[in-house]
């Protein structure tokens, strides 16, 4: 178990935004007339170049289109060298390594909507909530670092992802309307993934296995299963095969008592339907 919150800081971020700085001002551009060229906002553009954003993978080839082949040839060596890791506290670093390598994800949430599922406007909520305080630059890594670990998502599309979340967490209305919208529309179109699938469990169920609490699964690049499991800052990774085997068994009830993907889906539209 560890239990340091500390989140890991890197320069790579900074390198990045200093590459994207030098090579706008190398085109005589200000990040005024740079930002809607490549279709974002200078505010957005000024925090990459900052290093307090993590940058979209698209920012490269519109960079492309603006700047020249070259340009983009060099901003994508220094993308490159950026990591899902940074600003992540370092008692999840090990399960986020996992993460990458993995070939199969089962979360099971009853606490908290899972991390590769929470909008920017739920992420800051949390943050905003957390205590102890922390500073703003904290507050901002650890967005900066729940936002790139998402492109998990996309980045490994062979990958399966299945996440089983209590309606509760929906119905809930953490941090006012707005972000239960952006919430509900986030999950909608994560859905739309083929490698995702998103399932709900409804309040009221009689026959429900997840009075263990939350749970996280991986499958490994070998077809071995790692669990995982994180409260209070602290985290324990669950290799005994006998243990991890009961963590499968669990979940595989939980699935088959959580509503059905489609059935989900028509539960996310009603529910924003009526905010």
């Amino acid at each position: 178990m560890t239990t340091d919150r500390e989140p890991e800081t890197s320069e790579s971020l900074k390198t990045f935004g200093a590459v994207l700085k030098a090579l706008r001002d190398e085109a005589g551009l200000t990040q005024e007339q740079f930002a809607p060229r490549v279709r974002y906002s200078a505010t957005y553009i000024a925090k990459v170049e900052q290093g307090r954003r993590f940058p979209p993978k698209e920012l490269i080839p519109r960079t492309e289109e603006v700047l020249g082949a070259p340009a983009a040839r060099i901003l994508g060596a220094a993308y490159r060298t950026l990591t899902r890791k940074v600003g992540l506290a370092s008692w999840f670093l090990r399960w986020a390594g996992i993460e990458e390598e993995s070939v199969s994800l089962l979360t099971y949430e009853c606490a908290v909507v899972p991390g590769l599922l929470q909008p920017e406007p739920y992420i800051r909520a949390i943050f905003d909530r957390y205590i102890p305080h922390t500073s703003a630059e904290q507050c901002e890594q650890q967005v900066i670092a729940r936002l790139a670990r998402q492109r998990l998502l996309t980045d490994r599309p062979n990958t399966s992802f299945c996440f089983v979340v209590e309606q509760a967490l929906l119905d809930r209305g953490f941090g006012g309307p707005g972000v239960t919208r952006a919430l509900l529309d986030h999950i909608l179109e994560q859905q739309r993934h083929r490698n995702v699938e998103v399932q709900v469990m409804p309040l009221r169920q009689e026959d429900h296995s997840g009075f263990e609490g939350p749970m996280c699964l991986a499958e490994t690049a070998d077809h071995r299963w790692i669990g995982y499991l994180e409260a209070h800052d602290s985290s324990v990774l669950i290799t005994d095969p006998k243990a991890v085997s009961a963590m499968l068994q669990r979940y595989g009830k939980l699935r088959s008592q959580a509503l059905s993907p489609q059935a989900t889906t028509s539960l996310l539209e009603q529910m924003r339907g009526a905010l």
